[in-house]
C-alpha cells in the first residue's frame, strides 16, 4: 500500500530506558510501514540532556511551538543515585517540568478502557479525564520550622515599599509555617486550556477547589473560571450541548465516585497530582493512561502517563526476556498523528490513528496481551506475550482490519 504523506514534521522527542527501546519498536513495527513519517528529531535521553546542558529540553520546546504538536517518550527525571549512574554534570530538572514552563501548558490525562479490564468502581463506564494545574501552590513553597515562641506574618511589599500585612498565627511553643502562591496569568492559561479542552473533546468540564474555606486564594480561581468562561466560552459550550461545572472539592470527590465518567475533572497542582493518580488506579493500570499537554494558544505535546520502566529496562541489558505494555505510548504516537491529520487536514492519517488505537484495544480483547495485563484481566487463559511479540500482534490486528 502507498504510505501515507505528511505535510508538516511532528516533534519527536526521544526518552529513556525500556521505553526508548519500545519507541523504535512501535516505529518500525507500527508507523514507518504505512507513513512516510516526518518528524522534527530530538533525543532528551538523560546522556544527550547532560552533553547539552539541558538545552536539548528548551529546543524541543520551543520546536514545539513552532509546528505545534509534539510526541514524548518517558524520560528520566535524576535523583542522587542517577548522578553517579550517568555520571551527571548536575540534578537536572524534569523534561517535563520545563517543557509545561515554556508552553505555558496544562496536563490532561485519560484512561484507556478495555473490555476485560474492569475499573475498581464498576460504575465507571466512561474515562474520566484529570486537567492538573501544574504551576504553584505546595510545588513552588516556601517553608520554615518555627524554633518556639513568636508571631507569624504574611507580608507583601509593592514597589514603592507599602506594605500590606496579615497575622498568620502567634505561636506560643514550636510549629511549622508555610508559604504558597499562584498568579493570575496561570490561572488564566489553565482555565483556557481547560475549556478549549473540552470543546476539542466535546466533553462536560468539572472544576472544583475550597472556596468556602480559602476565600481569598481559591476564590481567585473560582472567580477566574468563571469570568472566564462567561465572556469566551459559554455560547460555544451551549452550543456543544456541553456543560461547565463548578463544585466545592469534596462534593466532586462524591459526585466522582457516583458518576459513570465521560468528563474532564479540572483540578488544582495538589489535587490533580493526587486524583490523578488515584484515577489511573481506579481503572486498572497506570500503563494505560495517556496524557497531552495543551497550552492556551493551541499547542499539543503527547506522551505515556507512566515512567521509563526501570526494572524492565535493567532485564533487557542482560538479555532476558521482557513483557512491558507499550500501549500508552503507542497512544501517544496515534494522539499527536490525528492532531498532526486535523490541523493540516489529512484524514487520512487521522484515520490511521483511529484504526492504530482500534487494533491495540482488539488485541487485548482477543486475549493476547502483556504479563501486567494479565494480572488485572478478566480474560481467561490470556496469551502473554513479550514486548516486541506483542507489538507485532497488534499489527497482526492492524493489517486484519477493514
Amino acid at each position: 500500500m502507498e504510505k501515507i504523506k505528511m505535510t508538516n514534521p511532528l516533534v519527536e522527542m526521544d526518552g529513556d530506558e525500556m521505553t526508548r527501546i519500545l519507541w523504535q519498536m512501535i516505529k518500525e513495527e507500527l508507523l514507518l510501514p504505512y507513513i512516510d513519517l516526518k518528524t522534527e528529531y530530538y533525543d532528551l535521553g538523560l546522556e544527550r540532556r547532560n552533553e547539552t546542558d539541558d538545552q536539548v529540553t528548551v529546543d524541543s520546546a520551543i520546536a514545539t511551538r513552532k509546528y505545534g504538536v509534539a510526541v514524548k517518550c518517558a524520560t528520566i527525571t535524576p535523583n542522587a543515585a542517577r548522578m553517579t549512574e550517568y555520571n551527571l554534570k548536575e540534578m537536572w530538572k524534569s523534561p517535563n517540568g520545563t517543557i509545561r514552563a515554556i508552553l505555558d501548558g496544562t496536563v490532561f490525562r485519560a484512561p484507556i478502557l478495555i473490555k476485560g479490564i474492569v475499573p475498581y468502581v464498576k460504575n465507571w463506564t466512561k474515562p474520566i479525564t484529570i486537567a492538573r494545574h501544574a504551576y504553584g501552590d505546595v510545588y513552588k513553597n516556601t517553608e520554615i520550622k518555627v524554633p518556639g515562641e513568636g508571631k507569624a506574618e504574611l507580608v507583601f511589599t509593592a514597589p514603592d515599599g507599602t506594605q500590606t500585612r496579615e497575622l498568620i498565627h502567634n505561636f506560643d511553643g514550636a510549629g511549622i509555617l508555610q508559604g504558597i502562591h499562584n498568579t493570575e496569568k496561570s490561572i488564566s492559561s489553565f482555565a483556557r486550556a481547560c475549556f478549549n479542552y473540552a470543546i476539542d473533546t466535546k466533553q462536560d468540564l468539572w472544576f472544583a477547589t475550597k472556596d468556602t474555606i480559602s476565600k481569598k486564594y481559591d476564590h481567585t480561581f473560582k472567580d477566574i473560571f468563571q469570568e472566564i468562561y462567561d465572556e469566551e466560552y459559554k455560547e460555544k459550550f451551549e452550543k456543544l450541548r456541553i456543560e461547565y461545572f463548578y463544585t466545592l472539592i469534596d462534593d466532586a470527590v462524591a459526585r466522582v465516585i457516583r458518576s459513570e465518567g465521560g468528563f474532564i475533572w479540572a483540578c488544582k497542582n495538589y489535587d490533580g497530582d493526587v486524583m490523578s493518580d488515584m484515577v489511573a488506579t481506579a481503572y486498572g493500570d497506570l500503563s494505560m493512561m495517556t496524557s497531552v499537554l495543551v497550552s492556551p494558544d493551541g499547542v499539543y505535546e503527547y506522551e505515556a502517563a507512566h515512567g521509563t520502566v526501570q526494572r524492565h529496562y535493567y532485564k533487557h541489558l542482560k538479555g532476558e526476556e521482557t513483557s512491558t505494555n507499550s500501549i500508552a505510548t503507542i497512544f501517544a504516537w496515534t494522539g499527536a498523528l490525528r492532531k498532526r491529520g486535523e490541523l493540516d487536514d489529512i484524514p487520512e492519517l487521522m484515520a490511521f490513528a483511529d484504526k492504530l488505537e482500534k487494533a491495540c484495544v482488539k488485541t487485548v480483547e482477543d486475549g493476547k496481551m502483556t504479563k501486567s495485563l494479565s494480572l488485572i484481566s478478566t480474560c481467561e487463559n490470556p496469551v502473554i506475550l513479550n514486548s516486541l511479540d506483542f507489538i507485532r500482534a497488534i499489527r497482526e490486528t492492524f493489517d486484519s482490519l477493514a
